[in-house]
């Protein structure tokens, strides 16, 4: 037990003692918790940010081997949201006072897409009166299509890198689907003056430890402003849903999980990180877990409820059949359960990104 407490005071990990954390037992990962919540109510206090998130299209150009909406998946419906629907979310959020906005898709780079998110970003803050802060989840772009979203309204982007491994990142895509690029463009958007946001995916199959170790290392190293990540879900129209074997039980995916989103409040203490849609997906109060051991950003789903089932990466995705009223009730009483509050009229940026700007 020393052994942890030593490690969690240090300002300077190793790969050595993030595994070592990554591998604590049920004692020791007592302490792990507790710590971060501390770390949290020092850095990011009691206040939890809503983010509502538009799935506006599942239209995509990639063809990951773990993503339900893959290019390849012909079972899924495609749908494209229109601009009146868009804007009808974001002025719902708006009114709600949710403070941001997520905008996801599928990738797309067709001129006729990148132009209409510069529309749609200008309309936005036009209708709701630059109350919302926009966050892009929008795939790889040129640096110059990021540039042109950054001048039309958008101020954080988020790009999960899945894996810091380049040698796993080969085995969850295809050939044409390139690591160095995925990097590359995070780079892109950190130059540009985003806040970045990325992620990784927990208990992949083929994955160790020791990877994971070096994804919370690789985004220190980065020097991330928030993070979305969660244990890995199956989906049964996927290539890698043929290695399920390899999986580690959905309890342990889980467990690793709070133990990634812990570690890395510990290590990079007042950044945003998300208690994503995959913790709940897999336990019923895994967002609220999520919370109680570092995160302080939450995402209700505001996409019109007859689309929420198309937009699957995995299976099982909860809330499919809310409606964006019952989610914001149902969002209100889940904060509060963890002895944290809403944030709302309150963009939430990143203090860390702006500990930067000074």
């Amino acid at each position: 037990m020393s052994e942890i407490k030593e490690i969690l005071q240090t300002e300077n990990f190793n790969r050595e003692n993030v595994v070592r954390l990554l591998k604590t037992n049920a004692a020791e990962q007592v302490l792990l918790f507790v710590q971060a919540a501390r770390v949290k109510e020092k850095y990011s206090g009691n206040k939890v940010y809503l983010r509502g998130l538009i799935e506006f299209s599942n239209v995509c150009r990639k063809d990951c081997y773990y993503c339900g909406i893959r290019k390849s998946n012909h079972k899924v419906e495609r749908y494209n949201l229109t601009d009146r629907q868009i804007l009808e979310a974001a002025r719902y959020a708006a009114e709600k006072r949710f403070g941001s906005l997520v905008l996801q898709s599928g990738e797309s780079k067709r001129k006729t897409f990148t132009k209409r998110i510069s529309t749609l970003l200008k309309k936005i803050h036009q209708e709701t009166n630059n109350t919302l802060q926009i966050t892009l989840s929008c795939g790889e772009q040129t640096a110059e299509t990021y540039k042109e979203w950054f001048e039309n309204g958008a101020k954080r982007f988020l790009l999960r890198i899945e894996t810091s491994n380049p040698e796993l990142y080969k085995r969850l895509h295809p050939e044409n689907h390139s690591f160095s690029e995925r990097v590359e463009c995070l780079f892109n958007l950190k130059n540009i003056g985003y806040q970045v946001g990325t992620g990784v995916m927990i208990g992949l199959p083929f994955q160790t430890i020791e990877d994971l170790a070096g994804d919370l290392l690789w985004m220190k190293q980065f020097d991330v402003d928030m993070v979305g990540m969660g244990p890995y879900l199956e989906h049964a129209d996927t290539p890698l849903f043929a290695e399920r074997d390899r999986l580690l039980p959905l309890k342990d995916r889980f467990e690793l999980s709070l133990k990634m989103i812990a570690i890395l409040r510990v290590m990079m203490k007042d950044i945003n990180l998300a208690a994503s849609t995959a913790m709940q997906a897999a336990d019923k109060l895994g967002r609220e877990k999520a919370i109680k051991v570092g995160a302080n950003v939450f995402m209700p789903n505001i996409t019109p409820g007859i689309y929420r089932d198309q937009y699957k990466l995995y299976e099982n995705k909860p809330c499919t059949e809310e409606t964006p009223e019952d989610c914001l009730s149902c969002i209100s009483v889940r904060i509060g359960l963890t002895g944290n509050e809403v944030a709302l009229g309150e963009w939430g940026d990143s203090k860390h990104y702006h500990s930067k700007q000074i």
